[in-house]
């Protein structure tokens, strides 16, 4: 029986983060352009752009760091 490599799974976690944050740029330029709800604050697609260049540029470095194996 073969094991699960673990990097494999942080991989998937790593491009997942990523994937979110780029979700959560788009919906909040949608917000903040009043594209979907006209009557929803602009602040809320301002907050879901800053949250998603986070979870793009700064959480994968996070892990990245976090799971590099000792030399």
């Amino acid at each position: 029986m073969s094991e699960k490599d673990p990097a494999a799974g942080r991989f998937a976690a790593i491009q997942m983060t990523r994937l979110i944050g780029v979700a959560c740029v788009a919906l909040g330029i949608v917000f903040a352009t009043d594209r979907v709800l006209p009557n929803l604050p602009d602040w809320v697609g301002y907050i879901l752009i800053a949250n998603g260049l986070v979870d793009v540029f700064v959480i994968p470095q996070i892990l990245i760091r976090k799971w590099r194996s000792p030399k």
